[in-house]
């Protein structure tokens, strides 16, 4: 161990410059974390979906729905089955969306992969499983499991819980709020001189 700490500790006449290096890569390492508000994406807080990407028109749908008083976008859209599928799942996610955003690749018509879609099936048949209970008991068909199985929800209910997200347009009065700028005051107070 010491053999170790001997080989990466740099000769006197570098450790100054090596300290000064390794401050100024760790203070951009957290100046980054700070502006992209990674805390916020440990919670289940719905404006964290618009931090940094295109996700307006689906909170604003999302935000008019009557989904809004008891769900937030984590409990449709990441697995609840337990805490590390959760935040693995989360993980996993956000840096997808990171990575397309960074390359500013985002598509025309954001829509869901094949493992969002698996998620998003499983969330509402979850919170939705006593309605469908009484909807089989009701109907009394032995095709009504292998039917609920086969379809994803949303093939009946298209427009639960965004709506039609063609535009802003078909909620003209959404105001979703603004992200705040992560420029600093004293950069703002000189650029306005």
């Amino acid at each position: 161990m010491i053999l170790f700490l001997r080989k990466i500790i740099p000769p006197d006449q570098w450790k100054l410059p090596v300290t000064i290096v390794l401050g100024i890569f760790l203070g951009l390492f957290f100046y980054s974390v700070y502006l992209s508000k990674a805390g916020s994406y440990l919670s289940d807080n719905p404006q964290t979906c618009i931090n940094c990407h295109i996700m307006v028109p689906q909170f604003a749908t999302w935000n008019h729905s009557s989904h809004r008083e008891v769900a937030s976008c984590n409990d449709c859209h990441v697995p609840h089955d337990n805490f590390i599928s959760h935040y693995y799942f989360k993980a996993k996610d956000g840096l997808r969306h990171a990575t397309i955003f960074s390359l500013r690749a985002e598509p025309q018509v954001i829509q869901m992969k094949d493992a969002g879609i698996k998620v998003v099936q499983q969330n509402c048949v979850r919170c939705h499983e006593h309605l469908l209970l009484t909807a089989q008991q009701k109907i009394n068909n032995q095709d009504f499991h292998s039917e609920r199985e086969s379809r994803l929800c949303w093939e009946c209910h298209r427009e639960t819980p965004h709506g039609r997200i063609n535009s802003l347009s078909i909620v003209p009065n959404a105001i979703a709020p603004l992200p705040k700028s992560p420029v600093p005051e004293w950069i703002k107070e000189l650029t306005e001189e």
